[in-house]
């Protein structure tokens, strides 16, 4: 059987050590929850554990957050499509925005529901992505900030989620003194500078981001422990809080090298391949039943070292063990790491079954020993 395997005991020392920098920093953050895609063990296990904030992109999910935990602060982190306005504001508490319209309907729709709905407008910094362009944000505001239904919680930014640009303090301080100009021209506090996510968290730790920028999106850290800045861990994170256990179904001695021609639209191969095996070597091949259907195999990482994939298709990975079978046999499981992207797809694919480890009947959160307040911005307000 194939399963993926959530490691609740990894998950919360994660949660804890990155919800420690954030007291430190006096910030608070929000969860980013989206590649569990509704995972609902998951989901209460996070609950037990304290958090109170988190971030989605899927109105689905933000339905199972709500029957989970119905008083949970929750962040819509797609900009909402005018189509799903009425949606966004029932299920969510906060939205991040780029575009005046939708904010007017975000409006209209909090009017029928009588609430009031609460908006991050975003900013373009250089990553591409979402947010309006410096020169508009005077006027952009002042479309916005008058509106009955609608509080503007402050201003943020993305970086590093699509152009891969990498975030630095000039940024940072680009930010502060937007919400500054904002404040100065329309007397109006704004308490949020939401521009922290898991690429910031190396300079938190170098202690050279500006203690203003006051909110963070958090996911990945919390999850794969990944440094994006840097590669490799960050300093106190576990990087074994998912796990994906393929189970084989061949295992045989091979040829390492094709004796046949190939051609080149050959179906996916592993970047980190040994391309160094030579016509006739052979060696143990185990295939699994997991393909390119089923997740990014390039975002896959053998536990064993001395595993390689060799390659895959849309519903079979084949996977060089080495010289000998090393005990292997059908039926047995190979265990592998994920990167984000590998990680997303298999939580969404509806043929792979997800365990929680501990079982979420077992599972205490260890409140008393660990608590993990994930701080919402709402309820308590936030700290400049």
């Amino acid at each position: 059987m194939n399963r993926v395997i959530v490691n609740l005991h990894a998950l919360q020392q994660n949660l804890t050590v990155v919800d420690r920098w954030m007291q430190r920093y006096n910030a608070h953050w929000t969860l980013v929850t989206k590649a569990l895609c509704g995972h609902s063990d998951t989901l209460k296990a996070l609950i037990r554990m304290g958090v109170r904030s988190v971030g989605e992109s899927r109105l689905d999910n933000l339905r199972e957050i709500q029957r989970i935990a119905p008083q949970i602060e929750s962040w819509y982190l797609r900009v909402p499509a005018l189509a799903s306005v009425d949606q966004v504001v029932e299920h969510s508490s906060v939205t991040l925005n780029s575009e005046a319209e939708t904010i007017h309907a975000l409006n209209e729709a909090a009017h029928k529901r009588g609430v009031q709905h609460r908006v991050i407008i975003m900013i373009e910094l250089g990553d591409l992505r979402e947010g309006i362009l410096p020169g508009t944000l005077v006027k952009f505001y002042n479309q916005v900030f008058q509106l009955e239904h609608i509080e503007v919680l402050g201003i943020g930014a993305n970086l590093g989620c699509l152009a891969g640009a990498v975030p630095n303090v000039d940024q940072y301080m680009q930010l502060i003194l937007y919400r500054e100009l904002l404040e100065l021209k329309f007397e109006h506090r704004m308490p949020i500078i939401s521009g922290g996510t898991s690429a910031t968290l190396p300079l938190v730790l170098d202690g050279v981001l500006p203690h203003t920028i006051n909110h963070f999106r958090i996911g990945e850290a919390v999850f794969l422990g990944t440094n994006l800045i840097h590669g490799g861990t960050l300093p106190g994170l576990r990087d074994d809080v998912f796990t994906l256990e393929a189970e084989i179904t061949e295992i045989k001695q091979k040829s390492l090298v094709p004796s046949i021609e190939t051609g080149t639209a050959t179906p996916f191969q592993s970047e980190g391949r040994n391309d160094s095996f030579k016509p006739g070597q052979r060696g143990y091949r185990a295939l699994i039943n997991v393909g390119q259907l089923d997740t990014d195999i390039g975002g896959l990482m053998p536990e064993n070292p001395n595993y390689q994939i060799a390659g895959a298709s849309s519903d079979i990975t084949v996977v060089n063990v080495g010289e000998s079978p090393g005990g292997l046999t059908i039926g047995d499981s190979i265990r592998f790491r994920t990167n984000y992207a590998a990680l997303v797809r298999l939580m969404a694919n509806k043929y792979m079954d997800v365990a929680v480890d501990p079982p979420i009947e077992e599972f205490t959160g260890n409140l008393e020993e660990t608590p993990v307040p994930v701080a919402p911005v709402i309820s308590e307000g936030a700290d400049d």
